[in-house]
């Protein structure tokens, strides 16, 4: 016998989810990622932020590296920044992705979902920031570490403010989706571990939401600093993909792969939990930082030439204006130049939103409780069916 409620909510989420951009690392190898550049745009990401190594000191995929509890993934990555992970002469570690997609991943409400876990080996310093999974403008983000302190807090930032925080601890997978309205320019954040299914737990927010569609970045950016951590560090990313429609709640993520796989999970319930802090303005740090000027579009023409992203400042944040990594000519899809945000001393938490309503549902002829031949024979009255 099936509850009818649940399993019309899971019926109404496969119809009404879709994935429009899939970065599962799925049948691919590290060596893979080093096929793409900017004349040859083939794969799920773009990879050229990284250190002058070899793609294995930097990133590493393995079915080992995945979170156990999502099936719908084979593999996951191990992200790596160590001593030599400074990209074009930069002062800040960095390993980063960037997904390789002409999809329209910065239009409507989206939910950017992935799971991320530290282990005791090879474990982050707490007395440098590091931005993860960021955007260029920063409107959103996770964090962790303290520039001139110590922080073993997760945290999820919106322009710079935290929103939220998680004690991190060793090989504890944290399930992740940002939920971002494009058009109406605001945020909220979706959070579960381990094999536990997602639930909002912050927002939502008011949120610059501006995006090019090419400046995502999964994986770690680390600020130099006073005390600053010696040898590699390692961050695990596994069920990284981006979908419209409903969210999935589950950490099994979709089969499929980018083929409009959709989840068989119950919509999200959009209502936050409680917090003790205000919602902030936008944050005024110490160190002047980069321009957020709006990026230019991507074209999603391949560009005649191959030449690298030019480099930003190697100061400390600055007015630095964005450079384009291609020729006038054609734009190239990838990422203009990073900017980098100090987190300032301040604090701000979510607010609740009003809970949906609920979708329309076929009580007349269908009883609480029934078999699958009454489902199916009702469904094939209900659409005229045989």
């Amino acid at each position: 016998m099936f509850v009818k409620a649940a399993f019309a909510n899971a019926l109404l989420s496969a119809v009404s989810a879709e994935i429009i951009w899939d970065g599962r690392f799925d049948a691919t190898s590290s060596a893979d990622l080093e096929k793409w550049s900017f004349s040859n745009p083939v794969g799920a990401y773009q990879y050229y932020i990284h250190g002058p190594g070899a793609v294995t000191d930097y990133v590493n995929l393995d079915t080992t590296f995945k979170n156990p509890a999502d099936t719908g993934s084979s593999q996951g990555a191990k992200i790596t920044i160590d001593d030599t992970a400074h990209w074009n002469g930069q002062p800040m570690l960095r390993t980063e992705l960037i997904p390789q997609t002409t999809a329209a991943i910065n239009k409507g409400k989206l939910y950017y979902h992935f799971s991320v876990k530290t282990a005791a080996e090879n474990a982050p310093t707490a007395t440098n920031e590091h931005q993860i999974a960021f955007f260029e403008s920063h409107f959103t983000e996770l964090k962790y570490g303290q520039n001139g302190g110590s922080s073993t807090n997760l945290q999820w930032h919106v322009g710079g403010v935290s929103k939220w925080d998680v004690e991190l601890v060793a090989n504890e997978w944290h399930n992740v989706a940002y939920e971002i309205d494009f058009d109406a320019g605001s945020v909220s954040f979706y959070h579960s571990t381990g094999s536990e299914a997602l639930s909002k737990a912050a927002g939502p927010f008011t949120a610059s939401t501006q995006s090019n569609g090419a400046d995502w970045h999964l994986g770690v950016l680390r600020l130099p600093g006073a005390n600053d951590g010696k040898g590699a560090e390692d961050w695990f990313f596994s069920g990284v993909y981006i979908e419209s429609g409903e969210l999935t709640t589950s950490v099994v993520s979709p089969g499929g792969k980018a083929d409009g796989g959709a989840s068989a999970s119950a919509p999200a319930s959009s209502a936050a939990p409680a917090s003790s802090a205000a919602p902030a303005p936008a944050p005024v740090s110490s160190a002047a930082p980069a321009s957020s000027a709006t990026p230019a579009p991507v074209s999603s023409a391949a560009p005649s030439s191959s030449a690298a992203p030019a480099p930003v400042s190697s100061a400390a944040p600055s007015s630095a204006a964005p450079i384009s990594s291609a020729p006038s000519s054609a734009a190239a899809p990838t990422t203009l130049a990073t900017v980098v945000k100090p987190t300032p001393a301040s604090s701000a938490a979510a607010s609740p939103s009003a809970a949906p309503s609920a979708p329309p549902s076929s009580d007349a002829a269908l009883p609480e409780e029934f078999t699958i031949q009454q489902f199916i024979a009702w469904f094939k009255e209900e659409t005229g069916t045989n």
